[in-house]
């Protein structure tokens, strides 16, 4: 097989991420679930902005998240999500390809905004997230270059695309046209809530393409339908090549199919923002498989650039190279061990 032009391709939604600070009484007063992503329009997002306290804009969106965070750490890496040529549009654009992303989604000229995500930050740094999905609602099977998913060795999909019928058409095709070059297909379940939307669609996937499963412990649980770690691990043993369940200050469980092994988080001084831990743990687990590391070196890749991101506000990598962090705290330079 050629070498591929790309580490990692990233489908997703394209979004910006409007932070601010709240307490659990606000959260209440907005009946908003704690901790989790509810989908608004753009009457309620305007509302709720007015709402917020002083917010900070940020290019965020699950999976280009993931990929800035290889961009960081040295990969070669592209993504396809939407966004409309507005103000916000054109912020996302440069953010991600500033971060030396390849990027050729074509933009709305006409439609809906680029999506947005208002992201409240609590004390104790979980995040509630309310999404104006936008122009994002606009992906479909005509934004997948084919020759960007067959040129990558990894493509990796967020959940969240579920929650957009054109969407499940286009990952759908990036999946065909992934089998068919022999490369791997990678899913995030994203979130509890989105698991219990799509249940059976993510189930049909995890049987029929997914070679490598991320998720968190409460999405395993909703997934497999059980109550503990132990036997949700029990029910995705087996059913792809690999699946890494996160957490949280408990490590990542890795389970392949002949054997299962926990590997510890990485300390974490300051807790800030837990938004986007899970995007930069795979982020770094996925940077690991592309350099030939076992799983357990790939988790312990991910639990440092974890550790990275949950230490300040924001979804994206504020040091200047995640790949010298990596290096410094693991001596992994991506030459395997």
């Amino acid at each position: 097989m050629a070498e591929p032009r790309f580490d990692v391709a990233g489908i997703g939604n394209a979004i910006v991420d409007v932070l601010a600070h709240a307490d659990d009484a606000f959260l209440e007063a907005q009946g908003l679930p704690k901790g989790g992503m509810t989908l608004i329009d753009e009457a309620r997002a305007e509302t709720l902005y007015g709402a917020m306290g002083p917010g900070v804009e940020i290019s965020g969106g699950s999976a280009a998240n993931t990929i800035a965070g290889l961009a960081s750490l040295g990969a070669r890496v592209a993504y396809i999500g939407k966004v409309k040529d507005d103000a916000l549009g054109r912020i996302f654009r440069h953010d991600i390809t500033a971060s030396g992303v390849y990027y050729p989604t074509v933009p709305l000229t006409e439609g809906p905004a680029t999506a947005r995500s208002l992201i409240l930050v609590s004390p104790d740094a979980e995040r509630t997230m309310n999404t104006f999905l936008g122009a994002c609602t606009c992906l479909g099977p005509q934004d997948i270059d084919e020759s960007v998913i067959r040129d990558a060795a990894i493509t990796y999909v967020e959940g969240y695309q579920w929650d957009m019928p054109a969407a499940k058409d286009a990952i759908r095709l990036a999946a065909d046209h992934t089998r068919a070059a022999g490369r791997r297909f990678a899913l995030s379940l994203s979130d509890p809530f989105c698991v219990g939307r799509h249940k059976a669609d993510f189930i049909e996937l995890l049987d029929n393409h997914v070679d490598i499963l991320f998720a968190n412990e409460s999405e395993a649980l909703a997934l497999t339908d059980t109550s503990s770690i132990d036997a949700a691990t029990q029910a995705l043993q087996g059913r792809c090549a690999i699946a890494a369940i996160t957490r949280g200050s408990q490590g990542c469980r890795v389970v392949l199919p002949d054997t299962v092994c926990d590997v510890p988080a990485h300390p974490v001084t300051t807790l800030v923002d837990t938004t986007g831990a899970g995007d930069l743990f795979a982020a770094g687990f996925l940077w690991g498989l592309c350099r030939g590391y076992a799983p357990a070196d790939c988790a312990r890749v991910g639990a440092v650039t974890a550790a990275e991101v949950v230490s300040h506000v924001g979804a994206r990598p504020a040091v200047d190279s995640l790949a010298a962090l990596v290096n410094d705290v693991l001596g992994l330079n991506g030459t395997p061990a």
